[in-house]
């Protein structure tokens, strides 16, 4: 029950019941009304600071699953940039030594990323720091992937020319072992068995009987096969590329043709004795770049230490030549 409110009137000398005025009442009722909606909202507030939001508590379970993810993502951007380094180390020091390769400089490998605001849109979130590291380290190995993955190319274009180029050497003998009668003069200072004077002999000699199989040192390309050189006879030139050319000289016959491919190994002609010669054999040379070489130092392909060592023991005697 609302308190009654009297006030003392000297005109009557007595007291006198306080009435209210219509804008008093109004006030009263409006100041209740705000004391209400300021209770209400200070009641909201604590709410709000004690108790989330079904949505504040999404989001912040979503928030930290995020940090978890990254943190897992970084454990594996360690990993991977371990098994990189692991390969950048083989492909500088081993493939690409293998191959006869520069190593990449480590400024190529590391070099960064260009401009200070590249990550600028990550700016200003409580967790920008680690957003902006991950993107980082991102891009670093996506960049240093790039690199290795472009070196990887390199090498296995080295290694198929590498492989070419192993082919195309000149590395067996010309006649097989089971066919020689001996090695009938080897390269270097010889007797000439036409004039009887010392002359160089930029070949080897290989005794045969007439009609013994000739085979291609390397892989390569007839370019010649004729009787059009001095004193040759017969003869077949196969260009092997990479500066290599050899000579097959004093034959019977051919069994090749100009402009035909040949693998080492395959039949190219047969044991004659045309041109200058003093009986039937194989006149063969090897050619580096226009140099004249000692074949005996390109039998490798074949041969065992045994039969190596007594090659060049034959070879080296200052014997007669047979042209």
């Amino acid at each position: 029950m609302a308190k009654v409110k009297y006030y003392y009137d000297p005109k009557t000398l007595s007291y006198r019941k306080i009435e209210k005025s219509p804008a008093n009442r109004l006030r009263s009722v409006l100041f209740a009304v705000a004391a209400v909606l300021l209770a209400g909202f200070l009641v909201h507030l604590t709410f709000i600071n004690l108790f989330d939001s079904p949505k504040e508590k999404r989001l912040k379970r979503e928030l930290e699953n995020m940090k978890i993810q990254y943190s897992i993502l970084n454990e594996r951007f360690d990993q991977v940039s371990d098994v990189l380094a692991d390969l950048q180390e083989r492909d500088d020091n081993i493939y690409r030594v293998i191959f006869e390769a520069e190593p990449i400089p480590a400024s190529v490998r590391e070099a960064g990323f260009g401009g200070a605001n590249r990550y600028k849109k990550f700016e200003g979130y409580d967790n920008s720091d680690l957003i902006k590291r991950t993107a980082t380290r991102l891009d670093r190995i996506t960049k240093q992937v790039y690199v290795q993955s472009k070196s990887f190319d390199e090498i296995v274009e080295l290694a198929a020319d590498k492989k070419e180029f192993l082919a195309s050497i000149p590395a067996i003998q010309p006649v097989a072992n089971e066919d020689l009668k001996r090695m009938a003069s080897g390269y270097g200072w010889r007797t000439d068995p036409f004039t009887k004077t010392r002359k160089f002999h930029h070949g080897m000699d290989f005794s045969a009987e007439t009609g013994t199989p000739i085979y291609a040192t390397g892989d390569g390309k007839v370019i010649r096969a004729d009787s059009k050189s001095s004193g040759f006879g017969r003869h077949i030139r196969i260009d092997h590329g990479y500066g290599y050319i050899t000579i097959y000289a004093h034959l019977n016959e051919y069994n090749v043709r100009v402009g035909q491919k040949v693998k080492r190994g395959d039949l190219i002609g047969f044991v004659g004795n045309t041109g200058r010669s003093r009986g039937p054999h194989l006149h063969y040379e090897v050619h580096l770049n226009g140099e004249r070489l000692n074949p005996v130092n390109f039998y490798y392909g074949e041969l065992t230490a045994e039969e190596f060592s007594r090659l060049i023991e034959m070879a080296s005697q200052t014997n007669q030549s047979f042209d």
